[in-house]
């Protein structure tokens, strides 16, 4: 298994980073990135800190870590400038935090998130066809969450996706030791979601691939 959305006490989350990668560890993951939320408040020192305790552990935990954000609640007008910056701060990875229904997520907040090519969509609750198509063109992941309330429109993500051909990543949005599911309940979650046996077993293959791409910019996904 692997998880590209977590997140830290420096954000909303509970745990350290190194009890967030323990318990992740523990939980059979073999790999996750830590994606604290941020805007243009807190982007600056969030990513130094994560950055800076990367360089202090890579390859302590014995599992593979990534550093990434998700960009939180930020106008659409200015995703694009706040994907921009994190990636020149050095970041392997950016989410946007999409339209979920359970929160006031401003419309607009999935297309801005498409067209500044961030890595992830998170959680893009009912998002229409041509976002999603515009996804597939970006090559931008959709999001399925283990998250309670984030997951309640999973279903309708699968729907389009599938119809469009969109790449899709199964997430648990930890923010505790709880959010990080059993490889059996992840199972469970996405074939509640709609999605088949072979097309949740494609899903891990490809999350794969794409997190040691994260890892390893040569390999291609």
């Amino acid at each position: 298994m692997y998880d590209f959305h977590t997140h830290s006490l420096f954000s909303d989350g509970v745990l350290l980073p190194s009890e967030l990668i323990q318990r992740a560890k523990n939980s059979g993951y073999k790999g996750i990135a830590i994606t604290d939320h941020v805007d243009f408040s807190n982007l600056d020192f969030v990513v130094d800190k994560l950055l800076e305790f990367y360089s202090e552990s890579k390859n302590s935990f014995g599992i593979d870590v990534i550093i990434g954000v998700e960009i939180t609640h930020v106008p659409p007008k200015l995703i694009e400038k706040a994907v921009y910056k994190a990636r020149i701060k050095g970041v392997s990875l950016v989410i946007v935090h999409g339209e979920t229904i359970v929160e006031p997520v401003e419309k607009g907040t999935n297309r801005a998130a498409i067209d500044a090519k961030a890595d992830i969509l998170a959680h893009p609750g009912l998002i229409r066809e041509d976002d999603v198509k515009y996804a597939v063109e970006n090559n931008v992941y959709l999001e399925i969450s283990t998250r309670k309330g984030h997951s309640y429109t999973n279903g309708h993500v699968v729907s389009l996706a599938r119809a469009y051909g969109a790449k899709l990543l199964i997430n648990n949005d930890a923010h505790e030791p709880k959010d990080l599911v059993s490889f059996d309940l992840r199972r469970s979650i996405a074939l509640g979601s709609g999605l088949k046996k072979e097309e949740f077993e494609k899903i891990e293959e490809e999350s794969a691939l794409f997190f040691q791409s994260l890892i390893n910019p040569q390999i291609l996904v």
